[in-house]
Parts: structure tokens; C-alpha cells; sequence
């Protein structure tokens, strides 16, 4: 309770702002405005839709995020932080972590975008709580070069940093623009398809048509048609109508075949997908790697980046931006399969780039503690700035292009020598 009270004033109405009434999004709204078209949960209908965006957001909500800072050349991770906390386990609000991505995700492609307000108390980020897009109101300046806008929620002011806004395709940075406004057309022909597949059902995929009459019909018979052909558009069990001489059937409209409904609802399915940039055998079932690849790099990074920067910007303090960043964890969105992964890993660890103790972090496992850095005999190293080599295998610290150095008649190597006693003794 007075969670959004705390030191805030009630919004005022300034020469230099104007309310922002381009955005339109409630249905009864929408109506009263003679504004057509499909709205969220309308579009959640669609199976398509529906599966490509709960994909979408299941994939980022179950991904950590974790604190990174730089120290040099160096990039290490903070643990001890408790924003990571916040971000990955308990909120301090109703919604925990995962519910928390999953509900801006979804408002992200759905709303005019994903909110959370950022409840910064002492310089320390306290709780972060979830608000819904439709909740929210905007104030904008008028002045389209330094822009800035306040938001609005229960009747109360805030600043554009108290919130984490995940947007897309925005203009203004204070929302975005949803599918249900960038590809109205395609939703609606989607949704109308679906529609008439359910009338279909319903009249048991009986035609439509009209009755010709050589003669004049009387009321009584007309009545009596209307009824048998409401019973046999009914689905019932009664699905024969008996018509008297003079009577013709003359039907207005396709059978599902003729119109290729099943062809146009792929179709159909295929676009949807296209607007998430999601290949279509992801959702269908019978994905390759390739296409696991291309879901990853074309849609979820994307939106990893949105939202990580959009974290940054909010759950950062203004000197610790220069040196500390939030970032998703892909790391399990790139593993692949066993076999290529652990070749990889095999790779790594022959080559120096990996030790032994991070694939077993990778992996998940206990580490050994191994503090030390596994070097092959047949190494060199060479230092550019000193224009020097190291060779572990004789121990020796040479500079580049120099000559060899002669060794002199009695520097000779141990075993070397060991087998010329052996051999002068035996004489």
C-alpha cells in the first residue's frame, strides 16, 4: 500500500505538454470511435499468434540475468548483487521473476509495451514491480528534438527512469506500436478465417443459398421452410429438408474444399509467423538446427538486447553505467546438442581458449579449483610488446630474431652426458 505514493504530487497540465491522445487501445473505446479491427485478446485467439508470442516469452522469461563490470580488459561478473536477485527469483512484488519477463514480453508485442517501475529507495533498488500497459497515461512536450514525457499512473506523476519500458518499434521512447497496429489487415483476414471455419462447423459445412419458386409461395410454407433449414443448419440430427414440386435449392457460396481453406489457414499460419520472425517449424514441431539457429539470432537475441539495455538505463546508478552492464544468459539457448558441444568444449581446452574449470561451470558442475593454466610442451609464447619468446619445453627466454646461442663443449645435456659416462665407463 502507497507503493506509487511515496513523494509524489499530483499530475498538473503545463503550457509546454499536451496528453497524448493518439493511443486508443480500450475495445469499448475503440467501438464508440467507429474504429474497427482485432484487439489483444482477440489476436490471442489465433492459434499462431498465440503460439509464437507464449514462445517468445516463455523462451526469455526462463533465461537469468546477471551483472557484469569491467575491470580493464577484463569482464567480471558481480554475484553478490541483490538487483540480480530481483531479477531472477523474488521481485518484491505479486508477479515473481518469470512472470515478470513473460508479462512485459507479451505486453511488449500486444501493448504499447512492457513497464515496471523501479522502486529506488537510499540510492538502492528496493523492489520492482510490474505494471499493466493499460494502467498507464502519458504527457508529452511538444518539442520534437529534446524530447521528454511523464507517466502517469493512479492518478499520480513519475519520470521516465523509475520505469524499465520495453518497447518496439517505437518513435517517442515512451511506447510502441503493437502487431495488433502494424498488421491489422493480416490479423483480421486470419481471424475472419477462423470465424467462418467455426460456422462451418456449426451448420455442419452445409452451403448457403436461396429458394427458387415457380409460383407464389404462401407464408405458411415459408415458415415451415425457414424452420427446416434452421434445424439442418443447426448440426442437429436432422439434416434433411424436403422440398415440393416447384421448389429449387440454389446454392450462394463455396464448400471449405472449393474455397481451400486448409491451404490458406498454412498460409495463413506462415505469415503469422513471418511478423515474430520465427521459422515455421519451430512451432510446428519438426525444427533442424539451422532453424533453432535462425530463432535465436533473428528473433529472441533482439529482444534480449531491447530489454537488457532497457534494464541498464533503470537499474543502474548514473556511476556505474560506464563500468557495469545486465545481460541475459544465453548460454543454454546456445548449447546445442551433447555431441557438437562437448567437441567444442574439446576444442577449447586443446587450444587454451577454456580451461578445465569453466566448461565445468558451463556444464553447470562442481568445479575442481584447479588454479593453474594447462600449457602444451609444444607451446611457444611470444610477447609483441618485448619482441621476446618463451618456450615452456626448454625454459628458456629468447629474443626474436637474435641468434642462436652456441652452447660450449661441456654444456651438454643431462642425459646426454649421463650416456657418454655410461659409454666411457664401459671401456
Amino acid at each position: 500500500m502507497g507503493l506509487f505514493n511515496r513523494n509524489k504530487k499530483k499530475p498538473e497540465i503545463r503550457e509546454d505538454t499536451t496528453p497524448d491522445a493518439q493511443v486508443v487501445s480500450n475495445p469499448l473505446l475503440r467501438s464508440l470511435l467507429g474504429e474497427d479491427g482485432v484487439d489483444r485478446d482477440t489476436v490471442m485467439n489465433i492459434p499462431a499468434i498465440a503460439a509464437c508470442i507464449n514462445m517468445i516469452a516463455d523462451t526469455v522469461s526462463a533465461l537469468k540475468i546477471k551483472l557484469y563490470k569491467r575491470n580493464g580488459d577484463r569482464i567480471e561478473e558481480v554475484t553478490d548483487d541483490p538487483r540480480t536477485f530481483l531479477l531472477n527469483d523474488d521481485t518484491g512484488d505479486t508477479l515473481d521473476a518469470v512472470q515478470f519477463k513473460k508479462a512485459m514480453v507479451v505486453d511488449m508485442f500486444l501493448s504499447r509495451g512492457g513497464y515496471t517501475f523501479v522502486n529506488w529507495i537510499g540510492g538502492q533498488v528496493r523492489s520492482i514491480h510490474y505494471v499493466e500497459a493499460e494502467r498507464i497515461g502519458f504527457r508529452k512536450n511538444t518539442d520534437p528534438i529534446f524530447k521528454d514525457y511523464q507517466l502517469e499512473v493512479g492518478g499520480y506523476t513519475y519520470e521516465p527512469w523509475q520505469f524499465i519500458k520495453l518497447l518496439r518499434n517505437t518513435r517517442n521512447g515512451c511506447y510502441g506500436k503493437p502487431i495488433t497496429e502494424e498488421s491489422p489487415e493480416l490479423m483480421d483476414i486470419i481471424y475472419s478465417s477462423q470465424k467462418y471455419e467455426k460456422n462451418l462447423v456449426k451448420t455442419g459445412g452445409n452451403k448457403k443459398g436461396f429458394l427458387k419458386a415457380k409460383n407464389r409461395v404462401a407464408k405458411e410454407v415459408i415458415d415451415m421452410l425457414k424452420e427446416a433449414f434452421r434445424r439442418l443448419y443447426a448440426n442437429n440430427t436432422e439434416n434433411v429438408v424436403v422440398l415440393n414440386d416447384g421448389l429449387e435449392f440454389q446454392e450462394s457460396s463455396s464448400t471449405s474444399v472449393e474455397m481451400q481453406l486448409n491451404e490458406n489457414k498454412e498460409t495463413n499460419n506462415k505469415d503469422a509467423c513471418k511478423i515474430f520472425l520465427i521459422p515455421p517449424s519451430i512451432i510446428n514441431g519438426n525444427s533442424t538446427a539451422e532453424d533453432k539457429k535462425q530463432y535465436f539470432q533473428g528473433c529472441i537475441m533482439p529482444i534480449l538486447v531491447r530489454f537488457s539495455t532497457a534494464i541498464n538505463r533503470a537499474m543502474l546508478r548514473e556511476d556505474e553505467k560506464t563500468t557495469m552492464f545486465f545481460a541475459f544468459d544465453d548460454t543454454d539457448l546456445t548449447k546445442g546438442d551433447i555431441e557438437k558441444r562437448f567437441t567444442a568444449y574439446k576444442t577449447a581446452l586443446d587450444s587454451g581458449f577454456m580451461q578445465l574449470d569453466e566448461v565445468r561451470k558451463n556444464e553447470k558442475l562442481p568445479a575442481f579449483g584447479l588454479d593453474f593454466i594447462k600449457l602444451g610442451l609444444q607451446d611457444v609464447i611470444y610477447y609483441p610488446k618485448e619482441n621476446k619468446i618463451y618456450t615452456p619445453n626448454t625454459n628458456k627466454m629468447s629474443e626474436m630474431g637474435a641468434e642462436a646461442a652456441v652452447p660450449e663443449k661441456d654444456e651438454v645435456a643431462p642425459v646426454q652426458q649421463q650416456e657418454g659416462d655410461d659409454i666411457g665407463d664401459e671401456n
